[in-house]
């Protein structure tokens, strides 16, 4: 009965600094006066385009925003306004291996890179506004178009988490 009574608040104690942690965690900075934000097209404007990374990274940014906050997302004007454009995409050798002798080297691995100009404008606060180039790399290894969706896919993700800790977490 004894071991209960102690063990019960501690539980409780536990119970409650791990859940707080959690929603702090999980919160994000967001003036309670910002109720939309329009997220406009990023156009590819990359020397090498894929077809569908413009419409991917722009779709994803929303759903993050969908998911993670309250904000509404609108077309036109909103109280704060996401713009950018795919600034650079990118394949090159990040290490080299010889085959042979009588071979020229061939590459070992690659670096997928992938950038991203964002201007976040919230004009209630130009403060928390922000103009800035993302990029993230990520080094694979054999034929790019086998594994190019789902490496553009980490590259989409890596850069929103960028972008929403700049936007919304103040980081």
């Amino acid at each position: 009965m004894g071991l209960k009574k102690i063990l019960l608040p501690v539980v409780g104690f536990v119970f409650f600094l791990v859940s707080g942690c959690a929603y702090k965690l999980s919160s994000n900075s967001i003036p309670t006066e910002l109720k939309t934000v329009n997220v406009g097209f990023f156009d590819n404007n990359a020397p090498l385009v894929v077809s569908n990374l413009s419409q991917t990274f722009t779709e994803a940014l929303k759903t993050r925003i969908r998911t993670t906050t309250s904000l509404s997302i609108v077309n036109g004007e909103g109280d704060a306004n996401i713009t950018g454009a795919i600034t650079d995409y990118r394949s090159v050798p990040v290490s080299i291996q010889s085959v042979n002798n009588n071979a020229p080297p061939i590459a070992g691995a690659q670096a997928l890179t992938l950038s991203i100009k964002t201007k976040f404008d919230y004009p209630a606060n130009k403060a928390l506004s922000f103009d800035q180039t993302f990029t993230k790399s990520i080094n694979y290894s054999g034929n790019l178009a086998a594994q190019e969706q789902t490496l553009i896919q980490t590259l989409t993700r890596q850069i929103i988490d960028d972008i929403f800790s700049k936007a919304f977490n103040n980081w």
